[in-house]
């Protein structure tokens, strides 16, 4: 697995695939890419996928520092240019869509295409959402709770009864109070991206979900009216729309990938 020194920090990133073009996966808040895994084979007959660990995943080392968003979209167009495979496609979920799109607006010469699935513009446009993250934060010493937080907002009602109680309980014990978690947490909280929104110049396909109780999908919206000539795609799902309609949600972001 390569590895690159990104100022203090040490970023490794999977390469998986062989395809012709390029697609940067970009994860969320948690312990980092393993949350893609499941959609790989649906992107590997086309693209050679590359899948950074950033600053706050569990894989990656760095200083323990304050995150920044543009820490992190450093570290995703270092991971593009490491490569040598770029410009590349680039596709983000949640604080991953927020740090794609300012990897696109910072470094538009490595970014061909962005998705930028359930994410949002600062949480300060949102009192849902600030007190929301900061209740996340508040529970940091109360691992179950943590965990039962994060799944009862991070799903929608009808998927969590379908999946059943081993499934769901499985879910509350994979999202924890790391010391990395808590780290991008307050980072979702405290980060502010439109001053960059101007800067994007990839075509850009904004996703949002109907149901979504972490990024309610307003937030989703009005990062779509802020990025000029993007297109919108919705979901009525939960927040973690990629595990709700895993087939729906791959086919909608090949399909504008692709497109001509």
């Amino acid at each position: 697995m390569p590895t690159i020194t990104v100022g203090p920090a040490r970023i490794p990133y999977r390469v998986v695939g062989d395809g012709p073009d390029t697609l940067v996966l970009v994860h969320g808040t948690g312990p980092g890419s393993g949350m893609w895994d499941a959609l790989l084979d649906s992107f590997t007959d086309r693209y050679t996928v590359l899948l950074p660990d950033l600053s706050g995943s569990e894989a990656a080392e760095d200083d323990g520092a304050e995150l920044t968003v543009e820490t992190l979209a450093a570290q995703v167009n270092a991971v593009i240019e490491d490569a040598g495979r770029g410009p590349a496609d680039v596709v983000g979920f949640s604080l991953g869509a927020v740090v794609a799109t300012a990897a696109a607006a910072l470094r538009p010469d490595l970014v061909r295409r962005l998705v930028a699935a359930a994410g949002w513009i600062s949480a300060d446009q949102d009192e849902y959402l600030r007190v929301s993250f900061h209740t996340w934060l508040s529970l940091a010493d109360n691992p179950a709770a943590f965990g039962r937080y994060a799944t009862l907002t991070a799903f929608s009602r009808g998927f969590l009864n379908r999946i059943g109680r081993t499934a769901v309980e499985a879910n509350t014990a994979y999202m924890q109070p790391t010391s990395g978690t808590l780290r991008h947490i307050a980072l979702d909280l405290g980060l502010d991206i439109s001053a960059l929104l101007p800067g994007v110049q990839a075509p850009t396909l904004v996703i949002g979900c109907t149901q979504d109780a972490t990024v309610p999908v307003e937030n989703t919206r009005r990062l779509h009216a802020a990025i000029a000539g993007s297109e919108y795609a919705e979901f009525d799902t939960g927040h973690i729309v990629l595990a709700e309609e895993t087939e729906a949600f791959t086919r909608t972001v090949r399909d504008f990938l692709t497109a001509a």
